[in-house]
């Protein structure tokens, strides 16, 4: 019997393999994170080669190998990196959110890690958000599926009633005065309420914030995420933040 699976993917990076070919790293609805070889991919006369670039969703046909498994055949069910590249902003936050996909996904992904990464790139190629606040919701929620949901009514650190107005992120999100260390930094309250918008996916919420509460809300997310992901995230570094309403 030959070893082959077909899965729903979408396509987190790539490598050049030699003179035609391709590594493609994948986060598949099924199967978790896969690294698969696609052979003859980088030739103008590919037939599917276009089809596994970063940001894309496809339906794939691959060969279970020994160490890196062998892409035979690749559907495209999602095209958006097109629209994703031609926007500076939301070319950035793409990167960002398949480099968080990538390193939350090490061990074994879920389901519903696959749908939300699709569906932020969606959003992100249809332009229906600001490309940051798209971003912020995705890195929260997505590391909220991984384990490490913030605390953001309760103390996260004693677990006192809310709201508090101190976030720490190595502490696990809003603390009390009590466990705030000395010199915290303190939250305003709409940006604390725009947090949990984010988490939730109150987009009418989000998109009504002001550009301060946006930006201020942008950096406690990157610096929760940066925390808990050992090695960081090094697209974070390129990502602008756009106000809501700008949309480009």
């Amino acid at each position: 019997m030959v070893p082959t699976y077909r899965d729903e993917v979408v396509v987190l990076r790539t490598h050049k393999l030699g003179e035609a070919d391709r590594i493609v790293t994948m986060l598949s609805r099924r199967h978790g994170k896969v690294r698969a070889v696609a052979k003859g991919v980088r030739r103008t006369s590919s037939r599917f080669g276009a089809r596994l670039e970063p940001f894309m969703v496809a339906d794939v046909l691959l060969y279970q190998g020994r160490s890196l498994d062998i892409v035979q055949q690749a559907e495209s069910l999602g095209s958006y990196g097109a629209d994703i590249a031609v926007h500076y902003d939301r070319y950035t936050s793409a990167h960002a959110m398949v480099e968080a996909a990538d390193r939350l996904n090490e061990a074994e992904a879920t389901v519903e890690q696959y749908l939300l990464l699709v569906g932020g790139l969606r959003a992100l190629a249809a332009g229906d958000h600001a490309s940051r606040s798209i971003l912020d919701s995705y890195l929260l929620r997505a590391m909220s599926l991984s384990g490490w949901a913030p605390g953001l009514t309760e103390c996260a650190r004693c677990g006192a009633p809310g709201p508090h107005d101190s976030f720490v992120a190595q502490l696990g999100g809003m603390v009390c005065r009590d466990c705030a260390p000395a010199g915290s930094a303190r939250v305003d309250p709409s940006t604390a309420r725009l947090l949990q918008s984010l988490l939730s996916g109150d987009w009418a919420d989000v998109d009504a914030a002001s550009a301060g509460s946006s930006g201020a809300a942008s950096g406690l997310v990157a610096a929760y995420a940066q925390w808990h992901l050992e090695r960081g995230i090094r697209s974070l570094e390129h990502v602008s933040f756009s106000a809501p309403g700008t949309h480009g």
